[in-house]
């Protein structure tokens, strides 16, 4: 289950995506339509800031905005910056990967191969 800090995340995602090309937009105004607290969204925006996702401005006219265009940002990748490897099993993983003790061949192991299928659809 996602944390209320990804959560959080995807919704201001959400709210930014649909002002696109628009402008920067203040954190109280994602906050507003996305309903996130806005302390907590503060903390979570300079962490996708810091993260490349979005970017700001400072000053009248400012606030945060996408970095690339909507397309372009990952969905499995903001999950994964926020609460780690998606992967159901450590010999699946992408960025944490583990081999399995029990597995004499992971290259042919069914289960392993239908859990890369499940990592790459997220």
């Amino acid at each position: 289950m996602l944390s209320h800090k990804t959560k959080y995340a995807l919704k201001a995602l959400f709210v930014m995506s649909e002002e696109y090309g628009g402008g920067p937009l203040l954190i109280s105004e994602v906050a507003e339509r996305g309903n996130i607290p806005k302390r907590f969204l503060e903390l979570i925006l300079l962490e996708l800031k810091n993260q490349g996702i979005l970017r700001s401005k400072k000053g009248k006219g400012g606030g945060y905005s996408l970095s690339r265009p909507p397309d372009q940002v990952s969905v499995g990748h903001v999950i994964r910056m926020l609460e780690g490897p998606l992967a159901p099993l450590p010999c699946a993983s992408k960025t944490a990967y583990e081999k399995c003790e029990d597995c004499p061949d992971e290259k042919t192991c069914g289960v392993r191969l239908l859990m890369k299928q499940v990592r790459d659809q997220t």
